[in-house]
């Protein structure tokens, strides 16, 4: 794969969040030339500026909302591969504000969209939606590609459009070009440098940091928790087959596999015990609360099936590394090196 990406143009979007930093991050000790088009990171602290991730890639500050502002760093990059995962990618905020939300994830899609069909150079796409475009019934197997879609909340109905945006942007547009289009459908991420409201493990990492007991709405609800290299290898892996054999391309999930769906009580358990247990679970029911799914997970075997992936850690293991990245970052050590190490553990393991 390294040798693949090598001196390849790739253009992300929403670079500077914790999905994009790390994607980044990986593509640049690849050798590749990226570009990345996004917001100022929206946290403080966040990943992108404590990783220096600027240093390596051409870093365009922009609104995905904005057509022309996106077109010109878009003709200006002249990609051969696009990821895209500019979004507003929280449950609670799309209650708050769903307007700017579906502004932000479907036309922010139709917008790159445009980019890819008016240009010569794009070859592979990867557009990134979530595991919760599915109409979820709250049953206890795993979702498959041909489920309805139908994101109960703001955020996750507006990735639903998102993905069948896209749909009808292959049907219309590249049915007949070389342009391959997939959408990438992840579960639940943790890692090291994510410091989003409203996440667990963001919670775990400020409880650790103020010392204070770390408060669990839900403790029951059951999601496909995996280390946050784990899809970003899959959209890798996913672009790569579908530049060199365009049939490839579909729609894919990508999530843990049934052992390592945990409930939330037990993530935060692990955090707790691989801390040594400087911090402690406090469960609150919450009244009022948005409306979450309390069980959800993924079905794989397509990705598997098609293009030969596998999860490669465990949830314990996605835990640790997060721990581990954490702790050094409130002991001021280079948070960078420890995400150079943990992408070679990953890669070479």
């Amino acid at each position: 794969m390294q040798k693949f990406y090598k001196d390849k143009r790739v253009f992300i979007t929403g670079h500077t969040g914790f999905k994009g930093s790390w994607l980044c991050k990986i593509l640049s000790e690849m050798g590749a030339e990226v570009t990345g088009y996004a917001l100022e990171p929206s946290t403080e602290p966040n990943l992108f500026k404590l990783a220096d991730i600027e240093s390596n890639i051409t870093s365009v500050i922009g609104d995905i909302r904005d057509y022309e502002s996106l077109k010109k760093a878009f003709d200006k990059a002249q990609p051969e591969i696009v990821f895209h995962l500019a979004a507003q990618p929280l449950v609670r905020d799309s209650y708050e504000n769903p307007a700017y939300t579906y502004e932000t994830n479907v036309m922010g899609t139709v917008n790159i969209l445009e980019c890819i069909r008016q240009s010569k150079c794009v070859k592979s796409v990867v557009n990134v939606t979530t595991d919760k475009v599915y109409e979820n019934k709250e049953w206890q197997w795993g979702y498959r590609e041909n489920e309805p879609l139908d994101g109960f909340d703001p955020y996750s109905n507006s990735k639903s459009c998102s993905e069948l945006v896209t749909a009808t942007y292959k049907r219309s547009f590249f049915a007949d070009s070389d342009v391959a289009i997939s959408t990438a459908r992840a579960g639940n991420v943790i890692g090291g440098g994510d410091f989003s409201a409203n996440r667990i493990i963001p919670d775990c990492v400020r409880a650790l940091q103020a010392g204070k007991n770390i408060t669990v709405r839900n403790p029951h609800s059951t999601r496909p928790y995996q280390h946050v290299i784990e899809p970003l290898y899959a959209y890798l892996l996913i672009a790569m087959a579908q530049y060199e054999d365009a049939s490839v391309a579909d729609c894919y999930n990508v999530g843990p596999d049934d052992v390592d769906c945990v409930d939330t009580g037990r993530l935060v358990d692990l955090f707790v015990h691989l801390t040594g247990g400087r911090v402690k679970r406090v469960d609150r029911t919450e009244h009022n609360a948005p409306h979450e799914a309390n069980f959800l997970k993924l079905d794989c075997s397509k990705l598997k099936s098609t293009l030969g992936w596998k999860p490669r850690w465990h949830v314990t293991d996605a835990v640790a590394k997060t721990v581990l990245w954490t702790l050094i970052w409130l002991d001021g050590g280079n948070v960078g090196k420890v995400m150079e190490r943990q992408i070679k553990e990953f890669f070479e393991g």
